[in-house]
């Protein structure tokens, strides 16, 4: 089994004043050749948003991009009519939501915060497909907590299994909240690769102590391990090497 812990101190970080964000990989003004991707996932951001404040419209291209809400309310449209008045999704993302969008051959997009009052805190993620090219598409899903309470929760995964929203790669993402004896694992098929990202609180992850903002990629293991969990909120990717 090899293993790299990432410090959330190792992170990259921007402050642009309504956005503050750090960056678990090269991302935008951060760049560290070392830190270009783990498989198949290429960013994981932990954004905050100032109230009144946001992300004006920009463009993707084959990338699949999950949102995340922890905190605070986050505002999408984009050019396939999601967030606009009488689409078919609202665009509003809160906590426990998971936003898929797949921009494919081109979307346009905006993300703003829709708390009026209180900073949007919220992770991006972006993973690779395996296919350029595809038609853009969105997808929007609710997780409530007692289906992340001491377990794993499939997210996301290339087959939509379990009602996770589906993405175009081969990856599954789980979502889980762990407390004192609470833990789970999830079995790595042979060639597999390990990510795990905890959220807030803290957790051991086959033996290693991660705190908020931590990371632990992991590779040639069987399974990854989670528990002593203090008040953790944690994501854990499974993808192809």
């Amino acid at each position: 089994m090899t293993t790299q812990l990432i410090k959330s101190s190792d992170r990259g970080y921007a402050d642009h004043g309504w956005l503050k964000s750090f960056h678990s990989f090269s991302f935008a003004d951060y760049y560290d050749p070392a830190r270009m991707g783990f498989g198949a996932l290429r960013v994981i951001n932990e954004d905050k948003i100032a109230p009144g404040t946001g992300f004006g419209t920009h463009g993707h291209r084959d990338m699949e991009i999950i949102s995340y809400v922890l905190s605070g309310e986050l505002a999408h449209k984009d050019s396939m009519g999601n967030g606009e008045k009488g689409g078919a999704n609202s665009g509003v993302i809160r906590p426990g939501d998971v936003q898929r969008m797949s921009a494919g051959t081109g979307v346009m997009h905006s993300e703003f915060n829709n708390a009026k009052d209180q900073t949007t805190h919220f992770l991006q993620i972006w993973i690779m497909p395996d296919h350029r090219g595809i038609a853009p598409s969105y997808e929007q899903k609710h997780f409530d907590t007692d289906s992340k309470r001491g377990k794993l929760r499939l997210v996301a995964a290339n087959d939509g299994a379990d009602g996770a929203v589906t993405i175009h790669a081969d990856a599954r993402l789980y979502a889980g909240l762990f407390n004192g004896a609470e833990a789970a694992e999830v079995d790595l098929a042979p060639g597999r690769l390990g990510y795990v990202h905890v959220v807030r609180g803290s957790l051991n992850v086959n033996g290693q102590d991660l705190t908020a903002g931590d990371a632990l990629q992991v590779s040639e293991a069987s399974r990854l391990a989670l528990t002593a969990g203090k008040d953790a909120e944690v994501l854990v990717f499974d993808l192809a090497a």
